[in-house]
């Protein structure tokens, strides 16, 4: 499943000192705008406790966790829209994400400067939510003019696309995001398939300062964006990028000791990754045996078929049964042996609906 999500935001806010914690990919890091003027592009790995506890349930040759994909777009200013600063490159950059992590400054620090003067999380917000409604202002505008001659024409879809267009317009023109107009299912379909940026799934990284990581509720800046995201239905993330940076280079109990003094239980990455990954419709399923246990990535809503076929396409191609045992079933019975004599493995045919957490063996023939 290879789907994306892009870390935006005004420069110097952490995009990229938080992309570096993230993939320790070394993405360039500096106190000023533009640093960083391609996109870097880094893979995590996802965590997940369950493959922790299958590793030491099935003890195989081999552990794979699945992954998810990460892309570090350059600082966003004001005037992006009409390519001020680097404006229309990263704006291109953004069209290609599937889901956006936008990244906002809530510490203050005279040592790092802000692109407008002053610390102002929802200001920063707004900017970027302004640039990207105004390109998708300009695209829609470019649409209507093409869809309209053929709307005159009594084309079907044409009406249909039109009356979408003239709807997201209207949104825009009162500063409203694509996720704010109210849409049918129908109307979102066609919304969705004119690939917006205001359209894509937001998530707020709210970045607090070291001293401020273990009291983030009591942060001004982090209610602020937390009040605005709930308008949205939009969901919050704290952390502090610099530490996630620290933390990054560390492993095992090394990691944990560090966290423990920190206050905090789990990462900032951790849940950044895990949020990020479900924001996009993401679950995972399992396969386990001697050879191998491994965490697989599929789409809620996906059937065993096509979730075969994320291994092989000949698995998917020749598809007959899916064995299949929940998580929960599978460690509360101790093992396969047990699951099966309880009646908790079943067999699943072509029309089942894969869930989170599922531990399959896919039967083909080709």
């Amino acid at each position: 499943m290879a789907l994306t999500a892009g870390i935006v935001g005004l420069p110097n806010v952490g995009k990229s000192t938080l992309f570096n914690a993230i993939t320790q990919a070394g993405a360039e890091s500096a106190n000023y705008p533009f640093c960083t003027i391609d996109p870097n592009v880094g893979i995590v790995e996802v965590p997940d406790h369950r493959l922790n506890k299958l590793t030491e349930l099935v003890q195989p040759k081999k552990t794979v966790p699945t992954t998810f994909e990460f892309t570090d777009i350059a600082g966003i200013v004001k005037g992006a829209s009409k390519g001020e600063g680097l404006g229309n490159k990263f704006l291109s950059h953004i069209r290609q994400v599937d889901a956006i992590c936008q990244v906002v400054r809530c510490f203050a620090d005279d040592n790092i400067t802000h692109v407008s003067g002053k610390v102002d999380p929802i200001s920063d917000i707004e900017t970027i939510n302004l640039e990207l409604i105004l390109a998708d202002l300009e695209s829609v505008e470019k649409r209507i003019a093409r869809v309209g001659k053929l709307a005159k024409q009594k084309d079907k879809e044409a009406v249909a696309e039109l009356e979408v267009l003239e709807l997201l317009k209207e949104g825009f023109e009162e500063e409203k995001s694509a996720r704010a107009v109210d849409f049918t299912e129908e109307q979102l379909k066609i919304a969705k398939g004119l690939h917006l940026l205001t359209i894509k799934p937001v998530l707020y990284v709210a970045n607090v300062g070291e001293d401020e990581v273990a009291d983030a509720e009591n942060n001004e800046y982090v209610k602020l964006v937390q009040d605005f995201a709930s308008k949205e239905n939009a969901e919050v993330i704290v952390i502090c990028a610099k530490i996630e940076e620290e933390i990054a280079e560390l492993e095992g109990e090394e990691k944990e000791m560090f966290l423990q003094e920190l206050g905090i239980e789990e990462s900032g990455l951790d849940q950044l990754i895990r949020a990020a990954y479900h924001l996009l419709g993401l679950a995972t399923y399992f396969t386990a045996g001697v050879q191998e246990v491994r965490a697989w990535t599929f789409k809620q809503g996906m059937k065993a078929p096509q979730c075969a076929g994320i291994i092989h396409s000949d698995f998917e191609r020749g598809f007959i049964r899916a064995e299949t045992v929940s998580y929960d079933d599978l460690m509360t019975s101790g093992n396969m042996v047990a699951a099966k004599e309880a009646g908790k493995v079943r067999l699943e045919g072509k029309e089942y609906i894969v869930k989170d957490g599922d531990i399959i063996h896919f039967r083909f023939n080709v």
